[in-house]
């Protein structure tokens, strides 16, 4: 059974800095690609960010260039996602995802994503 399980959620002031983390298992899972999505309170799911094992190859949400920072360690089957210069309007339920299609690319749509962890909040105080 294939399960996502992120970390590192938590409050912090505007302009801290957190990582989360996403394990995905068993090890011997193949993956091609991970992403991170958000969702705040009344909005739907966004993209954050995405990267593919092979490469890697990032992209990222226009609103998070600069600030995020997406890696992979692929041999422990992570991806880490560093939040830099927090704001408010980053506050939300972050979730990860694992692609088991499309080698070598990356995307921001959630529907080529087969596999979704349970979320970490992740709040940001003004």
């Amino acid at each position: 059974q294939v399960q996502l399980v992120e970390s590192g959620g938590r409050l912090v002031q505007a302009g801290g800095s957190l990582r989360l983390s996403c394990a995905a298992s068993p090890r011997t899972f193949s993956i091609y690609g991970m992403g991170w999505f958000r969702q705040a309170p009344g909005k739907e799911r966004e993209f954050v960010a995405a990267i593919s094992w092979l490469g890697p190859i990032t992209q990222y949400a226009d609103s998070v260039k600069g600030r995020f920072t997406i890696s992979r360690d692929s041999a422990m089957n992570t991806v880490y996602l560093q939040m830099n210069t927090l704001k408010p309007e980053d506050t939300a339920v972050y979730y990860c995802a694992a692609r088991r299609s499309g080698r070598g690319t990356v995307t921001g749509n959630p529907n080529l994503y087969d596999y979704w962890g349970q979320g970490t909040q992740v709040t940001v105080s003004s």
